[in-house]
């Protein structure tokens, strides 16, 4: 059977009417003795028997009390009158925002406010040109020209090309750009231009005055519209300009390869400023 539980409350109470019966009947017989008159004790002497046996019978009566029972339900052991040790809050982990390093074209770039075109296209089939930006690199070693005609959204035939000047692609040779998958590439530019690139097909090569250009069917959105355009890619490690950009078709008239080949050999050089390299290439490519 379990054992019996003992109420603290109620051992107290019994503990005070014992220490009281116990006291009133020393005082009593110490009340006999002194009038008899002939034990021949003081009153000093009668009332230290008094509170020794007092003491006695207190002793005696907790002792009692302590016995009964269970020693865990007698009294609360002292481990659990001590408070807990507190529990370790848990560790708060510095976290810190650790820098990337950007990928090529993010950063380093500055601003042209006003450039000076070096690059224009006679495009009649697409219409006037809609756009010109610039930058270059901090360094002064790279340029990225962008130009743009037609706009995306109004169904109309749309041609977005960047061009890029490496001064120092002969010393960096094959490593420049080729790290990049050409849909990786599609993918990078047309984010930067407000564009989401949701297919694309399998890479195939067509040939330009500049050299072999990688192209791939891909349908781009800008969110509220989608529409089939070709990306293309020209890029050598060891050259001195590279190239890439998307050309889609009308609703009417969809775009072909065909086409985008004589879009881009109708590029023409309009100005070179001090880069000697560049009217090199130009004049390589013109037959």
């Amino acid at each position: 059977m379990p054992a019996r539980r003992v109420d603290p409350v109620a051992r107290l109470i019994d503990l005070a009417d014992a220490l009281e019966a116990g006291f009133a009947a020393v005082v009593r017989t110490g009340g006999r003795l002194l009038r008899a008159g002939g034990a021949g004790l003081t009153g000093g002497l009668l009332w230290r028997g008094v509170a020794a046996a007092t003491g006695i019978g207190l002793t005696a009566t907790l002792v009692a009390g302590l016995s009964s029972g269970t020693p865990e339900e007698a009294l609360p052991s002292l481990s659990s009158l001590v408070p807990a040790e507190p529990v370790a809050a848990p560790s708060i982990r510095d976290v810190r925002i650790q820098a990337v390093p950007a990928a090529f074209g993010e950063e380093g770039w500055i601003h042209v406010a006003r450039p000076i075109a070096m690059f224009g296209l006679d495009a009649p089939e697409i219409g006037k040109r809609a756009g010109y930006e610039a930058r270059r690199s901090q360094d002064g070693g790279r340029r990225e020209d962008m130009l743009s005609f037609g706009e995306f959204g109004d169904g109309q035939p749309f041609l977005a090309l960047k061009f890029q000047a490496n001064r120092e692609a002969a010393e960096q040779g094959a490593a420049v750009g080729l790290s990049q998958p050409f849909v990786i590439t599609l993918v990078r530019e047309s984010a930067a231009r407000g564009l989401s690139v949701g297919r694309s097909g399998t890479t195939t090569l067509i040939e330009t005055k500049f050299g072999t250009v990688e192209t791939a069917d891909i349908g781009l959105s800008d969110g509220s519209a989608g529409r089939a355009c070709i990306g293309f890619r020209h890029l050598d490690g060891a050259a001195h300009l590279s190239f890439s950009g998307w050309l889609c078709g009308g609703e009417t008239r969809p775009v072909d390869r065909t086409q985008l080949a004589c879009l881009l050999d109708r590029v023409e050089l309009l100005s070179a400023g001090d880069d000697p390299g560049l009217r090199a290439v130009f004049a390589k490519a013109e037959p």
